[in-house]
């Protein structure tokens, strides 16, 4: 009878270990949020930033998780520097006084074992939003190079720029924006 109890002690405390939460730092290099826009119809215009961090969490088992993103919008990139600076100007993304937009998830989806969606409030130039992110693709698997656990996806949301005091130009400018994030992740 001991030797069963045991058994089943340690099944049980094998299956909780499977169910444990992995976190995952962001890979800033592998992850470069942008944004797109119509620009006044003749064209959809695409940039980026080039700096984001934050962490990421899973508990594939229990089909929970949690996503934290700081992107640096001083790290702009449209391509050329002057618009650049007129991006981070405060009709737009007011840098000097809103230096980071954050995402920070309220809730992690899951369809079959990878997850959906991702349901959270975007801080951008003070003002916060609730927003949900669908995940186009993810993947999890050791890293090739770094022989560690690594995820990476790819998810997108549409927010409308004037709902974040940034509605100069609008409609001619695009209002709707959608913010694609391709994100990798390396487990801590």
């Amino acid at each position: 009878m001991k030797k069963l109890t045991l058994l089943a002690l340690a099944a049980a405390l094998s299956t909780s270990a499977l169910a444990a939460p992995e976190t995952f730092t962001i890979d800033g290099s592998h992850t470069l949020p942008r944004f797109e826009y119509s620009h006044f119809g003749y064209s959809q215009q695409l940039s980026r930033f080039d700096k984001a961090s934050g962490t990421i969490t899973l508990d594939r088992a229990a089909k929970t998780g949690a996503v934290d993103v700081t992107i640096d919008t001083t790290s702009v990139n449209t391509g050329f520097p002057l618009f650049n600076q007129h991006i981070q100007g405060e009709d737009f993304l007011s840098t000097a006084q809103y230096p980071t937009a954050t995402y920070k998830s309220t809730k992690v989806n899951f369809d079959g074992d990878k997850p959906a969606s991702v349901e959270g409030n975007l801080t951008l130039k003070g003002v916060t939003k609730p927003v949900t992110l669908t995940i186009v693709s993810s993947h999890c698997m050791p890293h090739p190079m770094l022989k560690k656990d690594a995820c990476g996806a790819t998810a997108t949301a549409k927010v409308k720029r004037t709902d974040f005091n940034m509605g100069k130009y609008a409609p001619y400018v695009g209002d709707d924006v959608t913010i694609t994030i391709p994100v990798e992740a390396i487990k801590m």
